[in-house]
């Protein structure tokens, strides 16, 4: 079929997928609009969803059949966007805690020797390591987003003030990786919190900032979207399952979201998380060996139709023997490596969000109303 042209791309993709009503109600989520049961986070669950096949993204297929074709940089065939989620920059008491639990899962029967051993050697915190990640993403020529906390305050107790981390930020802005908002646990549905939030880390790194993801993937469709324009970001990375890697709404691509109620686009720009590290491990209840087989098949999905794995890994998660507690061995670490690895020999452009969004809105597959 014809390829659709590059000014009418944006508008082509919906009414392409409008026409097909399966997969407009998938694409817009239309079976969240009223929701009768949530988590305890007031989180939507991949195991009530209708929708049982995430790790097919069948509206990019659709699209890809009908037209839909993207170029990527140097000939790439597909993109991946690390990030890292900041939910914890020093060892705290619950960590200490859930040390003394043992989980044989990563042989690690008494984590709390460990974090103490390293809390007393260690000069700083094991998860102020983002020299750690950075120095291995650019091994591969990659580079990532990092989404800081701007509100000390959450659910599972104070996390870290932002003002102590400037000198921190300011290398991971050096190294040409992008900063965003990691909404507070108690902001995701407050306009004004999420603002607060917004001005703090842009006063403090003296630069706008256009990315948001919402702590544990709190989301509530189209709410949350609405919020987010709102408060003037351009694009968030929140739409994933927390209990399910995959692809929530079927595309493995970036979109801009749909409002059914308004019946009209959402001023922003979505590029959803495909794989993350506290799903494979504390929902799905795999290793990193089983986790490999499942990301793997998502890295060649989304390869044969040249889209966007977008991939979610916690700053915690490398910094074994302490990482959350000794929840996540060393061998995530080296999962993640693998990652890198598998990718660049299938010549994909790893890369952080800016860049992918940047890409996608100069193509005209994000343009605005």
């Amino acid at each position: 079929m014809q390829k659709i042209k590059q000014n009418e791309k944006s508008n082509q993709i919906y009414e392409e997928i409008k026409s097909n009503s399966e997969l407009w109600h998938l694409f817009t989520r239309k079976e969240e609009y009223n929701i009768l049961k949530l988590d305890k986070h007031n989180r939507f669950s991949y195991k009530i969803s209708n929708y049982k096949e995430p790790l097919q993204p069948r509206v990019s297929e659709y699209l890809i059949k009908k037209g839909f074709n993207i170029e990527y940089p140097d000939d790439k065939k597909f993109a991946v966007v690390l990030t890292h989620d900041i939910d914890d920059v020093f060892l705290t008491l619950r960590h200490a805690l859930r040390s003394f639990i043992p989980f044989p899962i990563n042989k690690d029967f008494f984590g709390f020797k460990k974090l103490l051993i390293t809390k007393i050697r260690e000069k700083k915190s094991p998860y102020l390591n983002f020299s750690k990640i950075i120095d291995l993403e650019k091994k591969y020529n990659a580079k990532s987003s990092f989404y800081f906390l701007a509100d000390e305050n959450d659910i599972f107790g104070n996390k870290y003030l932002l003002e102590n981390l400037q000198e921190e930020i300011s290398y991971i802005i050096d190294e040409g990786c992008e900063i965003g908002l990691h909404t507070g646990y108690n902001a995701f549905d407050n306009l004004y919190d999420i603002k607060k939030q917004k001005n703090k880390i842009e006063q403090i790194i003296q630069k706008r900032i256009i990315s948001v993801r919402n702590h544990l993937l709190r989301f509530k469709i189209p709410e949350s979207w609405e919020l987010l324009s709102d408060a003037g970001f351009e694009y968030d990375t929140s739409l994933g399952y927390y209990d399910m890697i995959g692809f929530r709404n079927g595309m493995c691509h970036p979109f801009q979201p749909f409002n059914l109620i308004k019946n009209k686009k959402i001023e922003i720009s979505e590029i959803p998380v495909c794989v993350i590290d506290i799903a494979l491990f504390s929902y799905m209840k795999i290793n990193a060996i089983k986790s490999w087989e499942y990301i793997k098949n998502l890295i060649d999905t989304v390869e044969r139709f040249g889209g966007v794995v977008t991939i979610l890994w916690h700053n915690w998660t490398f910094s074994f023997p302490v990482s959350y507690a000794g929840l996540f061995g060393v061998e995530w670490t080296k999962l993640y490596e693998k990652i890198l690895i598998y990718c660049t020999k299938k010549n994909s452009w790893i890369t952080n969000g800016y860049e992918i969004y940047k890409h996608y809105k100069k193509q005209g597959f994000l343009k605005k109303n």
